[in-house]
């Protein structure tokens, strides 16, 4: 049996651990309620971007005027994943790239925002194109640089479609590693919402996608030109959004596992605190039965 020395080096350890793991728990906690809030902030450029991409697809002929919206056949793949730069969340990577592991084929050639997706594809000898680092909050004009990079592979011929792997918020609990279809842009869903678009359900934008648009718009220097210019922001905005889902994502799951090894730190304190009480009564026992016993035979 461990002697009391031992067990009290033993509970102070583990109290140094609880104490990092608290203040890791609440700076989790604090970064994903910025991440929400960033998220939440885009909701009124994401209803006026999506006001005018629907008075433009009144005209169903400049629905197909964009040569982001050319299907064709699929030689060559691009994924961007978008992973976290630190552990310690959880298995929030670990199921984000197994679902990228089971969506890939030899086509596939990949971008990375972070350096946990970087590292196992990597190991994994993938293809990897690029990789690219978003600051934490989100800095837009950083993921307009990785839309910027996918969009010249895609109008160049380079690639032939480009999927977007995150983990989707869903709430502090629960969080779903998607795949999602950024290029070609599918012109029957352009002006529809998306599920990952704001992480609160009392603040959508239901009644913008319900709504008939008004005619009477007038667009210089025509309609095909703006939606040209639009196009391109609108694919900024989806991927800026599964950005932000991810992170609000890794900061929940790194809270929610904090949190489990602080409680389960305090469980192992209070464990060994009981350990080192019996060791203590032990020797103390023993202590008090030799002084008897050599009385007694002093007697």
């Amino acid at each position: 049996m461990a002697n009391t020395r031992d067990i009290r080096r033993r509970i102070k350890s583990v109290k140094s651990t609880a104490q990092i793991t608290k203040a890791m728990e609440l700076v989790a906690s604090s970064k994903m309620k910025k991440a929400q809030d960033q998220a939440l902030s885009g909701r009124r450029y994401a209803e006026e971007l999506n006001k005018m991409l629907m008075h433009l697809a009144q005209d169903e002929g400049e629905l197909d005027s964009s040569p982001l919206m050319d299907v064709r056949e699929v030689n060559r793949e691009l994924f961007i994943v978008i992973s976290t730069d630190k552990g310690l969340c959880g298995g929030l990577n670990t199921n984000l790239m197994r679902l990228v592991m089971e969506e890939e084929s030899e086509i596939t050639s990949f971008v990375t925002i972070g350096n946990k997706g970087k590292g196992t594809l990597a190991r994994s000898k993938k293809d990897l194109l690029a990789d690219f680092t978003v600051s934490d909050p989100v800095v837009f004009k950083e993921v307009k640089a990785v839309t910027n990079f996918v969009i010249r592979k895609f109008e160049s011929g380079e690639v032939d479609r480009v999927k977007v792997a995150f983990t989707n918020f869903i709430n502090t609990i629960s969080q779903k590693p998607w795949v999602k279809t950024l290029l070609p842009v599918d012109p029957s869903s352009i002006t529809e919402k998306q599920d990952f678009e704001g992480m609160s359900d009392s603040d959508d934008l239901s009644d913008v996608y319900d709504q008939v648009p008004e005619a009477g718009y007038i667009f210089e220097p025509n309609a095909e030109k703006v939606f040209a210019m639009i196009l391109p922001h609108y694919l900024n905005y989806q991927l800026y959004q599964m950005v932000l889902e991810a992170r609000a994502s890794e900061h929940s799951s790194r809270m929610v596992a904090m949190k489990s090894a602080t409680d389960n730190a305090k469980e192992m304190i209070d464990d060994l605190t009981l350990l080192y009480n019996k060791v203590r009564q032990a020797a103390i026992t023993s202590e008090l039965l030799e002084i008897t016993t050599a009385q007694m035979a002093l007697e």
